[in-house]
């Protein structure tokens, strides 16, 4: 009996050790991800920027008509 409880106790240390990993990698991957959403949003925010000023070397829409036709 006790040599059952020392495999069961050890298999669930093993699956503990396992899922400790994963949360690990997959916080990694959130902090990462945080970090691209913050680049992404920053990069969205100067370009909207520059689109309300076209004038002033903004954005230039390919898909527009120019203001003669």
């Amino acid at each position: 009996m006790p040599e059952q409880n020392d495999d069961r106790i050890n298999a669930m240390e093993e699956r503990m050790a396992h899922l400790i990993r994963t949360v690990d990698e997959l916080s990694d991957i959130v902090a990462k991800q945080a970090n691209e959403i913050d680049r992404l949003t920053r990069r969205m925010a100067m370009m909207a920027e520059r689109m309300e000023a076209p004038d002033e070397g903004g954005a230039v829409f390919t898909d527009q008509r120019p203001p003669h036709w």
